[in-house]
């Protein structure tokens, strides 16, 4: 099975702040605030939505498409990529912007102060799916993620008129989107992936009920982060898959992202709902455990042990034969 993955790609500043915040700021003078703070320490990491999901994607075997607008500083990241099994030949290249960035600092009391360049993505709206059409592998699926809102309403419309099919993975632009843009990405989609608060969000912009998404989607994945994973369709009663159980929790960091890659390579696999959503629930303890978005571990032989420890022996076996092992 071939998927593409549309959306952010981008490179995260993750600075540490000794101190707090709160400590630097005088009450009287908030009107002309002007610090600048000595930073302990500075992670540089890979990440975008869709970079992270493709990245997982890659490790589990299969050849994701990338699908996203970068910059010319995008060469290390894309040797990076490409050495985990992502096919980044569908990536935009900007002749004028740099790669998104986010810029964080947090202070020791985990309060923070973020930016965030889109740069590059803002050149996401000017690429054409049709072109993924015209080679030798039309894609099975094509996965639209958090974006430039423009290149997402227009990739969601290329899908259907391409008649390829598409999940809607609206997340962190749910806030910036208006009530009929989501319904416009929500409509017709295989799957649809929200985290608790996302899915409120998402009937309130939207002014739907939960049955009338159900009626417009063939499934509602929302993630409920230690209690596991939600899977809603019309006409069946929810199926709640539990998390695993005592992951190490070492950075969150696209760890939603890890859990779409490990579903969605579950069902391109051949594993029922129940199966896929283990196999997302073991790639996220794994991105759970590491730090950043694309420093966990896809070997196989830990995955089955987690999945083992996690469901037991026979579900283990059934997540085994999806990705071509045994146990």
């Amino acid at each position: 099975m071939r998927i593409a993955v549309t959306g952010s790609i981008a490179t995260d500043h993750l600075m540490v702040f000794p101190g707090r915040f709160a400590d630097q700021l005088i009450p009287d003078q908030l009107a002309h605030v002007s610090l600048s703070f000595l930073v302990d320490a500075l992670e540089v990491r890979r990440g975008g939505v869709a970079a992270n999901v493709a990245f997982g994607l890659g490790g589990l075997g299969l050849t994701p498409q990338l699908v996203g607008a970068v910059g010319s500083d995008f060469a290390e990241y894309e040797v990076w990529l490409k050495e985990h099994g992502v096919d980044t030949g569908p990536v935009l290249v900007s002749t004028e912007r740099q790669t998104a960035r986010f810029m964080c600092i947090t202070d020791q009391d985990s309060n923070q102060i973020a930016s965030f360049y889109a740069g590059a993505m803002q050149e996401a709206r000017d690429i054409d799916l049709w072109h993924l059409t015209t080679g030798s592998v039309r894609p099975d699926l094509v996965l639209v993620c958090p974006n430039d809102p423009a290149a997402m309403l227009r990739h969601t419309a290329e899908c259907r008129e391409l008649g390829l099919p598409f999940a809607a993975d609206p997340s962190q632009q749910l806030a910036r989107l208006e009530g009929s843009e989501v319904r416009d990405l929500v409509d017709g989609a295989r799957w649809l992936f929200t985290n608790e608060y996302e899915a409120a969000l998402l009937l309130e912009r939207t002014g739907w009920e939960h049955a009338d998404v159900l009626a417009k989607v063939g499934a509602w994945i929302t993630t409920l982060g230690a209690a596991g994973v939600r899977i809603d369709r019309a006409g069946h009663e929810p199926l709640t898959v539990p998390a695993v159980p005592d992951a190490p929790a070492t950075d969150p960091t696209g760890v939603g992202d890890a859990f779409r890659a490990g579903f969605l390579a579950g069902t391109a696999r051949g594993l029922d709902l129940t199966g896929a959503a283990r196999l997302g629930c073991v790639l996220a303890a794994e991105a759970l455990g590491a730090v950043g978005s694309q420093s966990y571990r896809t070997d196989r032989t830990r995955l089955l042990a987690t999945a083992e420890r996690a469901y037991g022996f026979d579900a283990a076996r059934l997540l085994a034969s999806g990705l071509g092992e045994q146990l």
